[in-house]
This record gives C-alpha cells, structure tokens and sequence, in this order.
C-alpha cells in the first residue's frame, strides 16, 4: 500500500518594490518619531516660566527615579521638575496619542473625514459636569479628583444618550450616528452656558468653564496618570489587534459584510471603547481640538491608508505635538497661560487648510 506524496507548502508570496518601501518608510518614520519624543519629554519638562538646564533637569529626575539625595537649596527646582513639569508633560503625551488614535478608530467607524474624538458630543457632556461642580462649589472637603470624576461620569452620560438617540433598529449607522453627536454637542454646550449665567460669581465662573472648553494641562497630577495612561494603552492595543477590521469596515458596511465582519456589532464597541477613554481623557485636560483630525490625515499622507501602520505612527506623532504644543501655551506669554485647545487650533486650522487644497488628496489616501 503506497501513500500520497505530501502536499508541497506554498510560500508566501515575495513582498513587491512597492511593499518593501512602504516598510522602509514605516520603520524610519517611527524611529525618528520615538527619538523626538525621547528628546522632546526632558526638553520640555526643562522649559517654563523659568528655564531649568537640561542636565539639571536630568539628574533631579534621576533623582527621583533612583531615591537620590539632593541639598536643601536644590528642593525648590526639583519640586517644579518633578511635581509640577514630570506629570504634565506625561499627560500631554497621553493626550496626544490618545486623541489622535481615537481620531483614527472614529474616522473609520464613520467613514468621514471631519470625525475627531469630540464630533459625538462627549467632551461638551464632560464640560457640563465638570463645570457644574466647580462653579457651584461642590469640591469642598473633597479635593480636585472630584472635578475629573464629575467630568469622566457626565462624559459616560453622555456618551450613552448620544447612542440612545443615535440607535436604530438597524444598528448605529455612521451618518445618524455624527448628526446625532453634533447635534447634542451643541445642546451641552447651552447647558454649560446656563450653568455660567446662573454662577452666583459669574467672573470667576467663566474661568473655570474656559478650561472644559479650550482644555489646560495645569492641573495634572501624578494621581490623573494612571487612569489615562490604562486608557490610552487599552485602546492602542485593542485597535491594532482589530485593524484589519478598521480596514474594512472604511470600506463600507456592503462590503464589510460581505468580507464577514459585523459593521453594526463594530461600530457598537468601537462606540463604547472611544468614548471611555474620550472621556478619561477630558476628564483631566478639557476639550483639546484639532488633534484628532489633523493627526490621522497627516499619518496617512506619510505612510499610507493602512490602519495598521497608522495606528502605529499615529501616537508617537501626536505625543510630540502636543509635548510641543503645551511648551509653547504655558512659555509664549509667561506669567499667563494660552489654553491649550488655543495653540492646537492656532496650528490645526492652516494645517487643515493647506490639506484641503492638496491636489488629489482624499481621505485615507491619494
């Protein structure tokens, strides 16, 4: 009795020019991405109203990563190196991975190209809890967390009336679903202009909604880090493993389904997974614009429409930006502050602009 020959093994099939220089850019791309946000973290944590030398500003964080000893003439620096600088920039690097790679997941989730992280209306919810409890006192005895926690659940709320009204009997469709979102945007917009109107200190409640609304990494804390760096890694790493899905699903639902994937059971935890970390994010910065649109579209223009690698380049782009971006709102006009959603938009809008006009630019490619 004489067996079958085994089956030859086909190989794979060998990558073309096109794919291999696709992958040079990539690889180049993130290692010159990582080296500047290396070097942008200690330079910015330097960089303030009073400018830190960067090897002082390297042995006061060795310092305090090791258990070091420093004199008593060196404590006041290294407390605004360490507990005032460290934790901010930090957080502006979560920030802008975070939005920008939500930009990603919503522009495909609703195939347009003007979805950003605050088109569905959570980061104006977010502004009406926060500013609600810091215009009417509510933090007393209670300490700041209070305020980013009022933020995060008014955020989750709504988030979840935008999907009551968005859903229909057919799932959420991408066009209802950013109509929908836009339209409760604006109505918690007029509901954080009603809580100012009816601030008993109408001055001082105007600043404080100025930071829901333009957004200010002045309040970060080592204690705002852990929440949203869980965030920004959870939705990094399940947007990659699911980019493949991404893909398709930008294709439309048609062919989505004809390819096997669900679009209405995607878009449903796409929707719960953008708004959480939206939301966390918010919750300690306000509403910062522009970084999730511009982001995405800038990545793509640079290494292609592929969500793999976008979700890969996308981050570390946005991290420096808005390392960069908080160095120049708390430095340019020193004492005060810019808002940060200021310098964004300041940046974001010529940005957009000269996209628009890009000859044969379309969206997720050329």
């Amino acid at each position: 009795m004489t067996t079958a020959p085994p089956r030859p093994q086909l190989a794979d099939p060998a990558p073309t020019d096109s794919e291999r220089a696709k992958r040079r850019r990539l690889v180049l791309v993130t290692t010159a991405l990582s080296v500047a946000l290396v070097v942008s973290v200690p330079a910015a944590i330097a960089l303030g109203a009073s400018v830190i030398p960067l090897r002082e500003t390297a042995h006061f964080l060795g310092v305090a990563l090791t258990g070091g000893v420093i004199t008593p003439d060196e404590v006041p620096r290294y407390s605004v190196v360490w507990e005032v600088r460290a934790p901010r920039v930090l957080l502006a690097v979560l920030l802008g991975a975070g939005l920008s790679v939500i930009g990603v997941a919503l522009q495909a989730m609703v195939r347009n190209a003007l979805a950003e992280p605050f088109v569905l209306g959570i980061s104006s919810g977010a502004s009406v809890g926060g500013s609600a409890v810091v215009i009417f006192g509510m933090t007393a005895g209670l300490g700041v967390y209070t305020v980013s926690a009022a933020a995060l659940v008014s955020a989750l709320v709504a988030a979840a009336l935008v999907y009551l009204a968005a859903r229909t009997s057919a799932g959420l469709t991408p066009l209802r679903l950013v109509l929908t979102g836009i339209a409760m945007a604006y109505g918690f917009q007029a509901l954080t202009g009603l809580l100012v109107f009816l601030s008993p200190n109408y001055t001082d409640a105007v600043t404080s909604v100025l930071f829901w609304l333009m957004g200010s990494l002045g309040g970060a804390t080592w204690g705002a880090l852990p929440p949203a760096a869980v965030g920004v890694v959870t939705c990094v790493v399940v947007l990659l493993w699911r980019s493949r899905t991404l893909d398709v699903l930008s294709l439309g639902d048609e062919t989505a389904a004809s390819l096997g994937v669900d679009a209405a059971r995607t878009r449903r935890w796409m929707f719960v997974l953008t708004s959480v970390v939206t939301g966390l994010l918010v919750a300690v910065s306000g509403a910062v614009g522009f970084v999730g649109l511009i982001m995405p579209h800038l990545v793509r223009m640079v290494v292609g429409s592929s969500h793999r690698r976008v979700l890969v380049v996308a981050p570390l782009a946005g991290a420096v930006f808005m390392v960069w971006a908080d160095v120049v709102a708390r430095t340019f006009f020193s004492p005060q502050e810019l808002p940060l959603g200021v310098v964004t938009a300041l940046v974001g809008v010529p940005v957009f602009v000269v996209l628009l006009r890009r000859r044969g630019y379309l969206f997720g490619g050329r």
